[in-house]
């Protein structure tokens, strides 16, 4: 059963970890005065975002490993609506990209990140993982998934806690480089920002419209049951 609930979520894991923003979000914190301190925070504030609405999708579908519940109803539908919604999201994504000669506005929220405070290095890392309407669609699929394969109790939080590993592994890794030091860390995390910066258009839209097609896929095919 855990094998089969940490390979249904796995691709929900991998596209929140491939987001772009997050990524671009705590290399500029690293880069601050107080990158080091800034950076666990933010990766604190990410990882608790996700367990916390993982954990929350996980308790509210108990049961929907029973394909006659209503719990697996209910889940279906909300595959089928997420699905959906990240198709549009990535439509909608790629026809307000910048055309040819335009450059991209930056989010609101990456506004002075090198000079973050504690509070709210952590804020925008519980924000960005648990709050953000893609991420907290791709928790959402993935907690149902962990559901619908039949993990309980030890083997569910076990789920969960893979589930959260993942889809944090590049902001920790990005942390971790940042820690070991050195002029070749803070070169490769910029050179890593600036890809990020450049293709953050196209990979969103990718992992969008794949996820979407995905999960609509899967959703409906609970439903034909």
């Amino acid at each position: 059963m855990l094998s089969q609930a940490i390979g249904a979520m796995l691709p929900a894991a991998l596209a929140v970890a491939l987001s772009p923003f997050p990524l671009i979000g705590i290399v500029l914190i690293l880069s601050g005065a107080q990158g080091r301190r800034n950076g666990l925070l933010f990766a604190a504030g990410w990882i608790t975002g996700l367990a916390i609405a993982a954990t929350l999708v996980a308790v509210l579908l108990g049961g929907a490993d029973d394909p006659d519940s209503t719990s697996s109803v209910i889940a279906d539908w909300g595959r089928v609506l997420a699905g959906g919604a990240l198709i549009v999201l990535g439509v909608r994504k790629w026809w307000k990209r910048p055309r040819a000669g335009e450059q991209a506005e930056p989010p609101r929220w990456m506004a002075s990140l090198d000079d973050a405070t504690a509070g709210r290095a952590l804020l925008l890392g519980a924000l960005l993982s648990g709050a953000n309407p893609k991420n907290l669609v791709l928790t959402a699929s993935a907690a149902a998934s962990i559901v619908e394969a039949g993990a309980h109790d030890v083997g569910l939080a076990v789920a969960v806690a893979v589930f959260v590993l993942i889809a944090s592994c590049t902001v920790l890794g990005a942390v971790g480089i940042h820690l070991a030091g050195g002029q070749r860390a803070t070169t490769l995390l910029d050179d890593v920002r600036q890809f990020m910066v450049t293709n953050s258009t196209v990979i969103t839209v990718i992992v969008l419209l794949l996820l979407g097609a995905s999960v609509l896929g899967d959703g409906l095919s609970g439903l034909g049951r």
